[in-house]
């Protein structure tokens, strides 16, 4: 009987082992779709299955339907899908906590700011007047503002409006007083703009913090309220992922509450900002690594900005002779700053716009970066680069981290500020790019929208919405589209080591991906803003659907 019954068992053993294999159950599986994996040969299958938010497969709808068993299959009907877009340089918390003051972008002249001030705190009659978002740039009279009105709308309330990219600002009265700000003050890497003996209110660069740490924090309701708005926000237009750049530790404890929870379902990186008490805070608990919260990293700035002047040059500004710009620390500050990154391992991403300040923190970098290093470390923006000193992006392994937006921002006024010579240089994305054959993208909302299909527009486009300039703002620098993408994907995901866990759709990273209406890598040029975001997914599991 036992020797009957053998071939039996092992018979029925071998037809339930098969069956296994070839028809495994998995979470879901996605069908039909035109899916770009951003792996290595930048593949498109049209097939994806998904197990414990990981993916396990790609392939044909034929193969993968065969093969598993999903508890939700779901028909994609050939729509285009991408990883998840990976924000590599932005402020999350800070555009969150935004959405409580008054939004100033796209103001046509000082005028417009102020109306727009007076309906946004027309029911808000104590605290302080809070906005951001102008730019003297896109006024027909372009000089700054002064705050004389502002002293006359609120002489009994502090007021504080801020640039487009938050390195100037114009505080009334009331607000200098708090901050007992006299004319002759002077502070290194900012100016307090003085006319006439009198404060104008215009503060550069680090003159502002001198002013907003004034401003009362948010409460804990507040703050919550705030970020899960931002989070909304984000995962309408794509994103998954999103470096937040300069935090400082209490930050750190807040975003650590909202995941534990499972409130905040974003996956950030958070560069500490350059502060004492944040070198403290690293020395004493290490790394932060998790799934979705990554600390490894801090933030410096090394100039201003160029729209408004403070961006360092190598020579003057061609529309202000007098003025070059200014490093917003002592040199000897960037160099501790840097031997302390590299004896503690920690990543250092410096914010360099001219090209003076970016020779600066490149050569810095390379006192203590051996040529052969995976170190990442990274110098934000690198918007004007003299073109001999790109070679050090490759020589140490210095990774620019852009955000092509900046390029059609500012491509109104760039050669204004820069001269017709210089233009030839900044912005020069390609040549930035084959330093080391790859380069994280971001937006730096709220500096710029948050809209990651701008972003691949710029970079690939390089014109504005209405299709200017004809032939694109210095087209030699454009990305390709498949550059653009990596950049937005892949490369953002190294910019942080986490290339081997998200950035492409590959077997064994998280299910992190977007659904979109059509095809952004083959739609006509004048056709990719109008790109729209049907569904994003975080760990194969839908976080956003378009109603």
């Amino acid at each position: 009987m036992l020797r009957s019954f053998l071939p039996i068992a092992l018979g029925i053993s071998l037809v339930w082992a098969t069956s296994c294999q070839s028809s495994s159950n998995v979470d879901r599986l996605l069908i039909n779709a035109r899916i770009y994996t951003v792996d290595s040969l930048f593949s498109v299958c049209e097939a994806i299955a998904i197990r414990d938010g990981k993916i396990i497969a790609t392939g044909t709808t034929a193969e993968l339907q065969s093969k598993y068993k999903a508890d939700t299959v779901e028909d994609m009907q050939g729509r285009t899908i991408v990883p998840g877009f990976n924000d590599a340089h932005a402020h999350f918390v800070q555009y969150g906590l935004g959405l409580r003051e008054a939004n100033l972008v796209g103001t046509q002249s000082w005028e417009e700011v102020l109306n727009k001030l007076a309906g946004f705190f027309a029911n808000r009659k104590t605290g302080w007047v809070i906005g951001r978002g102008w730019d003297q740039n896109d006024w027909t009279n372009k000089e700054f503002p002064n705050k004389k009105e502002l002293d006359a709308l609120y002489p009994d309330r502090p007021a504080l409006l801020v640039r487009i990219d938050g390195h100037a600002a114009i505080a009334n009265q009331h607000a200098l007083d708090l901050a007992k700000i006299v004319p002759g003050d002077t502070i290194t890497g900012g100016k307090f703009v003085v006319e006439s003996d009198q404060l104008t209110g215009l503060l550069i660069d680090n003159a502002v913090d001198r002013v907003a740490r004034f401003i009362p924090a948010p409460t804990e309701t507040e703050y919550e309220t705030a970020l899960l708005q931002a989070q909304a926000n984000c995962l309408a237009v794509g994103l998954t992922s999103i470096t937040d750049c300069g935090l400082s530790q209490t930050h750190i404890e807040k975003l650590k509450g909202l995941q534990s929870n499972e409130k905040l379902q974003l996956r950030l990186n958070v560069m500490l900002s350059d502060d004492p008490d944040n070198y403290r805070y690293a020395e004493k608990n290490g790394k932060l690594i998790t799934d979705r919260l990554r600390v490894q990293s801090f933030k410096v700035y090394g100039d201003g900005a160029l729209g408004s002047r403070g961006a360092c040059l190598l020579k003057p500004y061609h529309d202000k002779p007098d003025q070059s710009g200014f490093l917003l620390s002592h040199p000897a500050h960037f160099d501790s700053v840097a031997r302390w990154a590299f004896e503690h391992e920690w990543q250092l991403c410096t914010h360099a716009i001219g090209d003076s300040g970016n020779r600066v923190i490149l050569n810095t970098y390379g006192k203590y970066l051996p040529k052969r290093n995976d170190l990442r470390w990274r110098i934000e923006h690198a918007q004007v680069v003299n073109p001999y000193d790109r070679v050090l992006f490759r020589q140490f392994k210095v990774i620019p981290s852009v955000q092509p937006t900046h390029a059609t921002s500012d491509m109104y006024w760039a050669e204004k500020r820069l001269g017709p010579e210089r233009i030839q240089h900044a912005y020069a994305y390609q040549p930035l790019l084959e330093q080391n054959g790859w380069m994280p993208l971001g937006t730096d909302f709220p500096v710029e929208d948050i809209s990651p299909m701008k972003t691949f527009y710029s970079a690939a486009v390089r014109k504005d919405a209405m299709g200017w300039p004809e032939k694109g703002f210095l087209p030699e620098y454009a990305l390709s589209r498949e550059q653009a993408l990596r950049g937005m994907t892949l490369w953002a995901a190294k910019g942080s080591f986490e290339e081997k866990s998200k950035g492409s759709l590959e077997k064994g990273k998280w299910a992190d991906f977007i659904v979109l209406n059509q095809d952004l890598m083959q739609v006509p040029e004048s056709s990719i803003l109008s790109t729209t975001i049907l569904s994003t997914y975080i760990q194969g599991r839908p976080v956003y659907r378009r109603k």
